[in-house]
């Protein structure tokens, strides 16, 4: 147990502020342990896994429980199927390179996402046409009132567009310990027409791409575009993609022809980071702070010294500016402390 203790390190923006109180969990025991420990001095409570979703706007007054739980178990089901069970503190990209290793897929194009694997059910991640419910089999957590673990299933989770139980109505109520996943073995599922990744296979000449070839075509896709938070401090997308009635998008095409939407049932998928670059925000720098050069969605901590305030104020300001230009209210993405 640490007092006072700095989480610069610990979050991905970079930000400079310390817990009044920090623990590192590696066993089920010693996260029980750090409960008790916050329960028994009456002290709120925060986990982090990577630190790659959050904002921190001050000092967090009480204990930061860092989940270290580490540990990846192999299941066959049957001769195209495998079940893989990784415990919450296993990297995510490092999870999914150990599943393209051994030929398992379903998770190729979700390589790259920053993060562990603890939070991917939280908002159910996604990228270039897959989300963690596509794969997602089931989830054991701990139930922070009772301390006992239960398991919940895809249906308990209640999955929706980077939403969960766990950001819902179970938010506070349960700490993820690990996370199973149902991939294939051989007849594998290729997705590639989402976002740019068949052009990027072009590029190199595949026309029939293997799981890893995808995973590759994804990797560079995103470091073309996203900058690495070890470089300069981000937690890549910042805001949702907002969904709007469909209604509402053919108003706006009258007045914005190029507006790009992904129709879904009576509604539309716009993206943000276009609405934030025709803003006027792409490459834009306030401060400390600034809108990324090659992708408005994400914000970057441009100096290494801004604030989360700093950070959270500039959000307001593209939030404030897009929905006076386009009448949509952004949502952030990233968790706010």
């Amino acid at each position: 147990m640490h007092e006072n203790f700095s989480l610069k390190p610990y979050n991905t923006f970079g930000v400079d502020v310390k817990a009044n109180y920090f623990a590192e969990a590696n066993t089920v025991e010693e996260l029980k342990e750090a409960l008790h420990f916050s329960k028994e001095n009456n002290l709120p409570w925060l986990f982090l896994g990577g630190g790659s979703n959050v904002l921190f706007t001050c000092d967090f007054n009480g204990l930061v429980i860092k989940l270290n739980l580490k540990g990846i178990s192999v299941q066959p089901q049957n001769e195209n199927e495998v079940l893989v069970t990784a415990k919450a503190g296993e990297n995510w990209h490092e999870f999914v390179m150990f599943c393209l290793d051994k030929n398992f897929g379903g998770l190729e194009n979700l390589s790259l996402i920053p993060g562990n694997v603890g939070t991917s059910p939280m908002q159910n991640i996604g990228a270039y046409g897959t989300e963690i419910k596509d794969i997602f089999v089931n989830c054991t957590v701990l139930n922070l009132e009772t301390l006992e673990i239960e398991t919940f299933d895809l249906e308990k989770c209640r999955f929706g567009y980077r939403d969960s139980i766990f950001k819902q109505e179970g938010k506070g109520k349960y700490v993820i310990l690990d996370v199973t996943f149902k991939l294939t073995t051989q007849n594998h599922y290729i997705k590639t027409e989402y976002g740019a990744i068949q052009a990027e296979l072009e590029n190199s000449g595949i026309e029939n791409p293997t799981i890893q070839e995808v995973s590759k075509a994804v990797i560079s896709i995103r470091q073309s575009k996203l900058p690495d938070p070890k470089e300069v401090g981000n937690a890549g997308s910042f805001f949702k993609n907002p969904t709007i009635p469909s209604a509402q998008f053919e108003s706006l095409q009258q007045r914005f022809e190029n507006i790009p939407g992904y129709p879904n049932e009576d509604s539309v998928k716009v993206p943000a980071g276009w609405l934030i670059e025709q803003c006027g925000w792409k490459g834009k720098q306030i401060g400390n702070v600034a809108s990324h050069k090659l992708q408005a969605l994400v914000i970057v901590n441009a100096t290494g010294k801004a604030t989360g305030k700093e950070i959270y104020d500039f959000s307001t300001e593209i939030i404030n500016s897009v929905k006076e230009k386009f009448g949509i209210e952004l949502e952030r993405e990233v968790n706010i402390i």
